[in-house]
């Protein structure tokens, strides 16, 4: 008995569909370095411009670094899922596009929610960040993982294509952070780097759109009125930024920055600083000090040499130069030298501000912490600590070892005067006073009393020396201010710092200690 057999063969479906083309290896490689790069540019503009309503201090930058990895993240992971699921050559187009229409509006959306935002605790902080870089952020971190799967076509060279263009992106992140840190801020306001990255990132959208329609068909391709319904909201978008409530008049490298008229004074200027009043100028009377933290180191001032006496003083922090013009008013002949990191500043001071700087009143543009070691020893009588970040002293001017410094420039019987800005429960000028303590032998306090009190937060000028402090004409001296100060003299002073930790530049936490509890 016999039996034949037949070898059955089957055939490959002749209807699967075919992997999608990868891209020109120069395409791939441009897409990716400038979607990386343009997250990088939005993370570190995002700083400028929620800083006029937050601040900027470690939360806030914080808040935006955290923000732009979650966009990264679910970004990457969303673009990674579409990419298993459509053409990713069909993708890329409209997420540029996209993401150049969400960078566009992100500006009257940060205005107009900035100002009801504005000064609120943590959780407005992270609301307004993530209403800046979260959906633009995210948008153009799902084009790398597109590209990614476009190029995969050879299994065996995985490792290759995605290092490859992995390393394409970080280079990309790297060039924008540089580019736009020592480059783009300083050149540029950020409202135009803002809108400028929008326009790039459209117009790429667009022409990879063309160009990929022309070549197969997958491209971006919309009706006649989804293209109208896109232009009207770009327009809109223009228009919606033009109309947002700006707060600055001028855009420095550090600072949002404006001046105002004083509606009753007509020869005072006032200079707010991210929308905080940081100091105030009377153009035809320097000797007029508004507000009582400048009173209270005038007052110092005035008691530590004889009057008229000009004095070396070494300025931390320009601001409104207001101290300073004080000291050449009342002073004639003191020598007077500031360090102000913001040169913007400083021009602006110049131009509206009333500023004049000559042989005995010279501005250095710097990091005081920097221009404070080439400062010769025992070389001033007087040193003026003047310097925030928004409201809040620079924690690498807070140490023990800025303090030492300061000492070691201070003539041994001069005086250092530090402002701060503190609110209850106090934990941050009861730390800075144990910290000065810590360099200095004498050490005292000017507060309002209900600050001292913990009712409420307000300014603290401290007084340092190693020699006893001029205080017997404090008090009667703070009498003459319309708002009520008090001094504690060392020995309340000790009391009231108690066992308050000294700042070191090993350990400085001054953005947790300002949290009010």
């Amino acid at each position: 008995m016999s039996s034949t057999s037949s070898d059955i063969v089957i055939e490959p479906a002749t209807d699967a569909p075919a992997a999608p083309r990868a891209l020109p290896n120069g395409l791939a490689a441009f897409l990716v370095f400038l979607s990386s790069g343009a997250v990088l540019v939005l993370e570190t503009v995002s700083l400028r411009l929620v800083g006029p309503y937050v601040g900027v201090t470690l939360q806030v930058t914080s808040s935006v670094i955290g923000m732009a990895l979650a966009a990264i993240a679910y970004g990457a992971w969303m673009g990674g899922w579409l990419a298993d699921r459509r053409d990713p050559r069909a993708l890329l187009a409209p997420a540029l596009v996209l993401a150049g229409i969400a960078t566009a509006v992100t500006l009257p959306i940060v205005r107009y929610a900035g100002e009801a935002l504005r000064g609120g605790a943590a959780s407005a902080v992270l609301l307004l960040t993530a209403l800046t870089v979260l959906l633009p952020a995210a948008l153009l971190a799902g084009i790398t993982p597109l590209v990614v799967k476009l190029q995969l076509a050879d299994l065996r060279r995985t490792g290759q294509v995605v290092g490859k263009l992995s390393s394409i992106g970080t280079l990309g992140g790297i060039t924008a952070t540089l580019g736009t840190g020592f480059i783009l801020v300083a050149a540029l306001p950020s409202s135009v780097i803002v809108l400028a990255l929008a326009a790039v990132l459209g117009v790429t959208g667009l022409a990879l759109g063309f160009w990929l329609r022309r070549r197969d068909g997958s491209g971006l391709s919309t009706p006649g009125r989804a293209k109208a319904a896109l232009a009207l909201l770009g327009l809109s978008a223009a228009g919606l930024t033009a109309a947002a409530p700006n707060p600055c008049d001028v855009e420095t490298a550090y600072h949002c920055a404006r001046v105002e008229v004083d509606a009753d004074a007509p020869d005072g200027r006032t200079l707010f600083l991210n929308s905080a009043e940081h100091s105030y100028v009377d153009l035809t009377d320097p000797t007029h000090l508004k507000y009582s933290y400048a009173q209270w180191v005038g007052l110092v001032a005035d008691l530590a040499r004889p009057t008229g006496q000009p004095m070396e003083a070494l300025h931390l922090g320009g601001g409104g130069f207001t101290v300073p013009g004080y000291l050449a008013a009342t002073r004639p002949g003191t020598d007077n030298l500031v360090f102000e990191v913001d040169g913007g500043l400083v021009e602006l001071d110049k131009r509206e501000m009333g500023l004049r700087t000559g042989p005995k009143l010279r501005a250095e543009v710097g990091d005081a912490r920097v221009l404070l070691g080439g400062e010769p020893t025992d070389s001033r009588d007087f040193v003026v600590g003047d310097a925030f970040g928004h409201l809040v002293v620079p924690w690498h001017l807070a140490t023990r070892e800025m303090a030492a410094d300061i000492r070691r420039v201070l003539r041994p019987d001069g005086i250092y005067v530090q402002n701060v800005i503190d609110y209850p429960p106090d934990r941050f000028i009861r730390a800075e006073l144990a910290t000065v303590s810590a360099v200095f032998d004498h050490v005292a306090l000017i507060a309002p009393p209900g600050a001292i009190a913990g009712e409420h937060g307000a300014n603290f000028v401290i007084v340092a020396s190693d020699v006893p402090l001029p205080l017997a004409g404090i008090p009667a001296g703070l009498k003459r201010f319309a708002e009520p100060a008090e001094l504690l003299d060392e020995a309340r002073t000790a009391a009231w710092v108690g066992d308050a930790r000294v700042l070191t530049d090993d350990f400085a936490p001054v953005d947790q200690l300002l949290a009010t509890a």
